[in-house]
Order: C-alpha cells, then sequence, then structure tokens
C-alpha cells in the first residue's frame, strides 16, 4: 500500500489516481472522519498496489489535531489492524517537519531517506536526523533508518560525487548501494501517471528502482512485514 502522506499529493498525481470532490482522502482519515478502508484506492496499476490518495486539505489536518489528546498517533491509529494486511506499506512524507510528518514517523517501523545529491539536502539531512531522535525518545522508540537513498545523482558533477562521498562516511552501509542518476524518463513518468516501470522500463531510472526494491526486500527480510516511511 503506498500511503501519500504529503499535501502537495504528488505520490497520487504521480501515479494517475485523480480524487473527486468528495471522495475521501487522507483528510478525513487523519481527523477521525472515516476509516482508512474508505480512502483505499484498490488495484491501481497493478493488482497487488492500493493507494491512499492525498489533495491539499490534508494540510488542514495540521491545525485540527494541534488540539486533540495523542495527536502524534492518528495515523497509527488509523493504520490498526489494517497494516496486516499488507507486505509493505510507504509512506511518502512531506518535506517539512511538523506534526503531519511526526505522525508519519509515529506510524512506521523504519525510515528510508531519498537524498538528492545538491548540497542544501545534505545540510537539511542534520535537521531531519535531529527530529528522528526525538521521536525515537518520546514517541516510537522502534523506529529505525532503514537506508539513505542516493538519487539525482550525476557522475559529471564533483557536487554529486561530494555528496555521495560525504553520505557513505557517515551512515557507512545505511547507504543503499544503488544510486538513482539523473533520468529523464524518470521526470517525465509523473506527467503521465505512471510508475517508471509502466512508462519505461527499460529506461536506467527504471532498472535503478527496480535494483532499490530488491535492496529493500532484503535489508527488511530479517524484520517481517515492513511499514516504510519515505520522507
Amino acid at each position: 500500500m503506498l500511503v501519500d502522506g504529503d499535501p502537495q499529493g504528488n505520490a497520487t498525481s504521480g501515479i494517475g489516481v485523480e480524487v473527486a470532490e468528495g471522495e475521501t482522502t487522507l483528510y478525513e482519515v487523519m481527523i477521525g472522519g472515516a476509516p482508512i478502508t474508505e480512502a483505499c484506492r484498490r488495484g491501481v496499476h497493478f493488482s497487488d498496489l492500493d493507494v491512499v490518495p492525498a489533495t491539499p486539505d490534508l494540510a488542514g489536518a495540521e491545525v485540527e489535531l494541534v488540539e486533540r489528546s495523542e495527536r502524534e498517533f492518528a495515523m497509527r491509529n488509523a493504520l490498526s489492524g489494517f497494516r496486516d494486511q499488507y507486505d509493505f506499506v510507504l509512506i511518502d512524507c512531506p518535506p517539512s517537519l511538523g506534526l503531519i510528518t511526526v505522525n508519519m514517523l509515529a506510524a512506521a517501523d523504519a525510515l528510508m531517506i531519498p537524498l538528492q545529491c545538491e548540497y542544501y539536502a545534505l545540510e537539511g539531512l542534520s535537521q531531519l536526523l535531529n527530529t528522528v531522535h526525538r521521536i525515537q525518545h518520546s514517541i516510537n522508540e522502534a523506529l529505525t533508518i532503514d537506508g539513505v537513498l542516493l538519487t539525482m545523482f550525476d557522475a559529471r558533477l564533483n557536487l554529486s560525487r561530494q555528496v555521495a562521498e560525504d553520505a557513505r562516511e557517515y551512515f557507512g552501509n545505511g547507504v543503499f548501494k544503488t544510486v538513482i542518476p539523473r533520468n529523464v524518463r524518470l521526470a517525465e513518468a509523473p506527467s503521465f501517471g505512471k510508475p517508471i516501470i509502466l512508462y519505461d522500463v527499460g529506461s536506467a531510472g527504471a532498472q535503478a528502482y527496480m535494483a532499490v526494491a530488491a535492496e529493500l526486500i532484503n535489508r527488511t527480510a530479517a524484520r517481517g512485514r515492513g511499514m516504510i516511511n519515505g520522507e
């Protein structure tokens, strides 16, 4: 299951899910207005891929949850009794570190961190790690980091190579062996509402992501079923 936890809704539109006015999304789930089963779209592109979409309305959940008790556990509660139906629950998180992101981290077993091979992305990583450490100490002690995924890598650029080197120096084996290259087909696929393996399975980007999927499965095999939070 793919859960779009970002009010920008890029995971929703990128995979070709259209949300009509009045349809249930993650917003209603987060504020307790509907069970997650009502928001879930079944069999999107593949028979075994379900999607919980998001719209900009999700940003309002952050305001509505502020005064509620146990507001950090809205997502965890929504998935309770439901997550075991899936081998993996993948949650796409917003880039900000607000209450919505805290909810997703509280619900997750592990965190997968995509890291663009650019300076500011590396700079922001320290802030994310500080947030993760606070979550581990106060809300979700079981949360682990499954790995750091280097993305938008361009071997021709010194900056890309330097960011990759710094990440491997800090995280060691925590960095995925596979690197996602800058790839035109990857950039095009969301505009067609298709995952890259349907848009162009032979592209370098598709091949890289399939290799990442294999790595992820191997990394989580010892843990059994998992819920991965994609920051």
